[in-house]
Order: structure tokens, then C-alpha cells, then sequence
């Protein structure tokens, strides 16, 4: 599934040619992705200007001038691609959605797996929305922190691995990228949540700011289906340290080897001899 660096780099490309635009016509293609469209979802897009594109853990936000906001989810396979000057894109059966400004631009969202989803919501309401009601601070943002993270975690009994794909405790992160941010730390992913407070805290929360800003400005990571909205390919895979790394050499204490182990049906990637 994309992470939020995917997610951000995808929301990004969109911008310019979302952002500021009016939208001519949307053509859905089936009733529904992951849940169905809500009903009048077209018509409410169809003249409306998207004032500003924003994003939200995984989630891409189109703020239209309407006061509605488009909620957009790409799940495990869905991805965006744009075509203008009248380019004609080849049949698709897995394009769901065809999205057209009034240049004549258009955003056609493909969609093999149909995990993803489109949805309503008004802007002004988005923090009570039950897909944001309950979720912690963006990893980005100033409002996450060491000290934040050790508040978050207090108590926590679980392994700090799951605890940081709790979207409760912190927005957005995914598995690859908790692993690497982990390796950075040196924290072993099987150490209880509670007792990452303090330096470690201290450690964990630059390190997750760092590998979520280094993989953005690499465009995200490919490894099955993600790609840009500009068709082009992630970089970062080609720098992780540790995630799909299993029996090889760890680059921080070179004497460890990159082992794998399962948590809670996800692999995970850590080194033993370096990750307390």
C-alpha cells in the first residue's frame, strides 16, 4: 500500500493541475471503489474550483470552494495519471474515475485491486470525520515530537513496531517506513512501546521526520504498482537500509546481519546486533 510519502508525492503532482482549477465533468466508470461513491459524488465535483490540495495521513484532501472537501484514498493499488493536450489514453477496464478541468486536462484514476475510495465530507467538519476523529499528529508537523511521542506511547504495552502503525499514536506511517526509522533510532522493533520515552524518544521522532522527507524528495518507493502522477517511478527503495535487506550485512554496526521477523502478519527488517 503507499505510505505517506507516496501519498504526499502523488497529492503534489496533482497540484498544479488541480489546484486553482475548475472541474468540468467527472465520469464514473462503476458505482463504487472500496465502499460507493456517495450519492450526487459527480455532480458535486462539476463546477466546482479546487481551492487547495492537502493531505492527511494517507489520505489526499481536495478543498473545493464549495466548502465540500473531496476525500481521496489510493489503497493498494490506485493511481492517478495525467493527460493533456489532448492525449488519448489506451482502454483501461480498470479506469474508474475520469476527471476533466475546464483546460481540458484530465486525471484518470486506475485501479486494479479497487481498494481505494472517493468520498464527500464538509471541509469545515474534516477533524470530526470518523476517518480522522481519532488520529494522531502528522509525522511532519510541528506538533510531533519527541516529548509528544513519549505522552503517546505511555502505557503502551504492545511492540513499538505496531505501536507506531497505530494511526492513534502517529498519522501515516506505514511499515517500510517505520522499519527504516527504527534502523535509524536504534530501536529494536520488539521493544515494548512504553519504554521508548525520552532519548529514545528523543532518537525515534527526528529519525521518522527524516526518512519520511528523504523518501518524498526521492518521490516515494516502488515495489509493486505505486507510480507518480506523472507516470514516473519512486527512488527511495534503492536506499533502504534495512527493509527487504534479510541476511545481509548491516550498514550502521557492520557487524550485525539484517534479520526478518513477522509482527502482526507484516514483516519487519531490524538488526539484532545494533537495534536494542
Amino acid at each position: 500500500m503507499p505510505e505517506l510519502p507516496e501519498v504526499e508525492t502523488v497529492m503534489r503532482g496533482l497540484k498544479p493541475h488541480l489546484e486553482g482549477r475548475r472541474i468540468a465533468k467527472v465520469k464514473l466508470n462503476r458505482k463504487d471503489l472500496r465502499v460507493p461513491f456517495p450519492r450526487g459524488f459527480a455532480k458535486a465535483l462539476e463546477g466546482a474550483k479546487v481551492e487547495r490540495l492537502a493531505r492527511r495521513a494517507k489520505y489526499m484532501l481536495w478543498h473545493l470552494e464549495t466548502g465540500k472537501t473531496a476525500i481521496v484514498h489510493l489503497g493498494m493499488s490506485g493511481k492517478f495519471t495525467i493527460y493533456e493536450n489532448g492525449e488519448e489514453p489506451a482502454r483501461n477496464p480498470h479506469d474508474h474515475v475520469v476527471i476533466t478541468t475546464e483546460g481540458g486536462t484530465r486525471l484518470i484514476y486506475t485501479d486494479h485491486r479497487r481498494f481505494g475510495l472517493m468520498t464527500l465530507a464538509k471541509g469545515a467538519d474534516l477533524d470530526a470525520h470518523p476517518y480522522f476523529a481519532h488520529m494522531g499528529p502528522e509525522p511532519l508537523g510541528n506538533g510531533f515530537s519527541g516529548p509528544a511521542l513519549t505522552v503517546a506511547l505511555k502505557g503502551k504495552k504492545t511492540p513499538i513496531k505496531a505501536a507506531l502503525l497505530d494511526q492513534r499514536v502517529v498519522a501515516g506511517l506505514g511499515n517500510i517506513y517505520v522499519c527504516e526509522a527504527l534502523w535509524r533510532a536504534r530501536i529494536s522493533p520488539r521493544r515494548q512501546a512504553a519504554s521508548v520515552a525520552g532519548v529514545r524518544a528523543e532518537r525515534l521522532a527526528p529519525a521518522i521526520k527524516d526518512v519520511l522527507g528523504e523518501a518524498i524528495a526521492s518521490g516515494g518507493s516502488t515495489l509493486r504498482d505505486y507510480a507518480r502522477a506523472d507516470g514516473g517511478l519512486g527512488y527511495f527503495q534503492h536506499r533502504f537500509d534495512v527493509y527487504g535487506r534479510e541476511g545481509e550485512p548491516c550498514r550502521a554496526c557492520g557487524k550485525g546481519t539484517v534479520r526478518r521477523l513477522v509482527q502482526s502478519g507484516r514483516s519487519t527488517f531490524f538488526c539484532p546486533q545494533c537495534q536494542r
